[in-house]
């Protein structure tokens, strides 16, 4: 089967699927819902549906089109897709996913917008310190120089870094342009070590857990209730999750699953990456029968529980991050105006 690396945006792949299971719901058959769609979408929403009618007109199914893009649909999209085809529930799984990415949309939205606050601060720290280091320190440097000042180590490191990015300009940039290629290939081809790395943080670490069991809970809802089996289901949802451990968890769950035993057992033997409340609701859940309304609750309640957190964090990072910043800024400026304060002194004895 050969596969395309054409990706849809999440509000995209809302609209695709939004109107495709709105036209199913109103009795419009498939081919000619695409074909109504094609009339008016555009770019990449346009190469899909292109193929996913040829491949309608081949007589194959949709989850066989939508598994051709996996930087568009992932495992959990195109069997879920694939459950509702057999079933001849189309129309709701559509829904399902649609409200799913919505759902992810926001929760995403939510992560953003706590990052934005720290790296508008960072750049701005940049900014203030390439400024000085550019246009502030040359010309104190030179009254140093022409006053022949005994100058202390931090002012010295401040006017070396100024020559350094004045008169060597062209290696400064290249040095900061390997830096950024360096950081992006790391992100493409080690992404798995560097994230490790970030996650390993203590605040952070934590709050990645609640940000995959959230996300895995959602995915096994969708799966369980699409009347997919729990093995399935499992190997599935553990694909979306971040960290390399909760994966493993999951995967040991599965495989004591497999063995015959409960859900729940598989998660309890490693409490430490997962709630004990969570594995406490997970398991009435199998008991009663209502699993995946269970793993939808629990969804819905981390999603608040991180949205708090992240509200806390935000919150505390502003006051911190503003403290730290004037500190290193004021120490630059200390590291300038103490020797000026030095040389007038002198110039009083005299």
């Amino acid at each position: 089967m050969k596969t395309f690396s054409v990706k849809l945006s999440p509000k995209e792949k809302i609209q695709l699927l939004g109107n495709m299971g709105t036209m199913l719901a109103a009795g419009i058959p498939i081919l000619e819902s695409v074909n109504s769609l094609l009339e008016e979408s555009r770019s990449n929403t346009k190469k899909i549906l292109t193929i996913l009618k040829k491949d309608l007109e081949a007589g194959q199914h949709i989850h066989v089109s939508f598994a051709k893009f996996p930087r568009s649909f992932d495992k959990v999209t195109v069997n879920l897709v694939k459950a509702a085809e057999k079933a001849g529930t189309l129309e709701t799984a559509l829904k399902d996913i649609k409200g799913s990415i919505q759902k992810e949309m926001k929760f995403n939205d939510k992560v953003k917008s706590a990052m934005m606050y720290p790296i508008f601060v960072m750049f701005v720290f940049i900014g203030v310190m390439l400024m000085m280091l550019i246009v502030v320190i040359p010309k104190i440097s030179k009254v140093f120089t022409r006053l022949k000042a005994d100058l202390p180590l931090p002012t010295k490191m401040l006017i070396a870094a100024s020559n350094i990015l004045i008169n060597h300009w062209q290696a400064s940039l290249l040095v900061a342009g390997a830096i950024i290629i360096l950081i992006v290939l790391m992100l493409r081809y080690k992404r798995e070590q560097f994230l490790s790395v970030i996650f390993s943080l203590p605040y952070v670490s934590g709050l990645i857990k609640k940000i995959d069991t959230t996300k895995f809970t959602r995915s096994m809802f969708l799966l369980l209730n699409s009347g997919l089996p729990i093995v399935t289901a499992l190997e599935l949802a553990q694909d979306v999750m971040r960290k390399k451990e909760m994966r493993k968890l999951v995967d040991n769950a599965k495989t004591m699953v497999i063995d015959g035993k409960r859900f729940s057992e598989g998660l309890r033997s490693k409490q430490k990456h997962i709630s004990g409340m969570t594995v406490k609701l997970i398991e009435v859940g199998e008991k009663s029968g209502t699993l995946a309304e269970s793993m939808e609750d629990i969804s819905e309640t981390l999603d608040y529980e991180v949205t708090q957190d992240l509200e806390t964090a935000t919150a505390l990072l502003e006051p911190i991050m503003l403290v730290v910043v004037a500190l290193m800024v004021g120490g630059m400026m200390m590291s300038i105006i103490g020797p000026i304060y030095g040389l007038i002194a002198n110039v009083q004895i005299r």
